[in-house]
């Protein structure tokens, strides 16, 4: 986005402010025995009810679960005691994402990963600005961490947003990178620390769960309720992550499980396998969406 676009600006604005109070406000509900659905359904009926959309599913990921957890339908999970909870959300008004994450801890002993996201994020975004490269911010964040004793989760990166893109373009590392590019004035990024112990793995491997979901190419179906499906998917979704909850009573009970399944066989759509650290070590997460500017940044959310 160009920030002299003046009414792409107050979309985005509206969108970070809608994020910041939804976030502010799950902050004080989540707590120990939760159902993880009510979670995600209550940040997303907020967002809604601000005048936003949800940008991607609420992510609910515990301990070793890093991201990408949503409440499939019907989801009967419940928030451990004693657990390390992230709570992601996008918002978006008129497709101009931002995106922001907390960790809620319900264990004083991970506190401590909790803080240093949190450090962490603060850190870069005092050091943000255009023609930064990539890496330096990245060596940033990863200094914050690891002299606290602790460790970021080197394959997870923070990102562009852009119009109906949750990812777009440019990563954002956690830790210095051989290959870098410069943060530009004017772009809007998704900065986010992942951060674990010191002797776990520090990089996460795809979980056996998928429960978000993007169109990938609209393809021809010859089943009627996958074309159903898909049509319903392409006007409402665009280019951006759905769970399959917001699919439910589109196309009659009885053929929805085989419509969805052709539209992934027929790779219509893709799945964003469950991100869990290698060595099952917890995980805690801080995130911002910042405009770049002049001076450094403005905070979105």
């Amino acid at each position: 986005m160009n920030s002299s676009d003046h009414q792409a600006l107050e979309k985005l604005r509206k969108s970070g402010k809608i994020l910041r109070e939804t976030r502010e406000k799950i902050r004080e509900i989540v707590q120990e025995d939760m159902l993880i659905i009510d979670v995600c359904e209550k940040a997303e009926s907020l967002i809604k009810e601000k005048g936003g959309k949800p940008a991607f599913p609420c992510n609910v990921s515990i301990n070793e679960i890093a991201a990408h957890y949503t409440s499939p339908p019907n989801d009967k999970t419940k928030i451990p005691s004693k657990s390390l909870v992230k709570v992601d959300i996008g918002a978006h008004v008129d497709g101009y994402v931002t995106d922001t994450a907390i960790t809620v801890c319900f264990n004083p002993e991970y506190a401590i990963l909790v803080e240093a996201a949190e450090v962490a994020l603060r850190s870069a975004i005092e050091n943000i600005r255009p023609e930064l490269s990539t890496s330096k911010l990245g060596a940033t964040i990863e200094k914050t961490i690891t002299t606290r004793g602790l460790k970021p989760v080197s394959n997870l990166t923070g990102h562009q947003v852009g119009r109906y893109l949750v990812h777009a373009g440019t990563s954002l590392p956690n830790v210095a990178h051989l290959i870098s590019s410069k943060i530009k004035l004017g772009y809007t990024y998704a900065v986010e620390p992942f951060v674990t112990l010191s002797d776990a793995a520090g990089r996460v491997e795809n979980g056996e769960e998928t429960t978000i979901f993007r169109l990938s190419k609209p393809k021809p179906q010859k089943n009627p309720y996958a074309k159903q499906l898909l049509q319903y998917i392409e006007e409402n979704f665009r280019t951006l992550p759905f769970a399959e909850r917001w699919l439910q009573n589109i196309v009659p009970n009885s053929h929805y499980k085989e419509a969805f399944k052709d539209l992934l066989s027929s790779k219509a759509l893709i799945g964003y396998p469950v991100f869990v650290e290698a060595s099952r070590k917890p995980v805690a997460q801080a995130e911002h969406t910042v405009l770049v500017t002049k001076e450094g940044c403005e905070v979105l959310t």
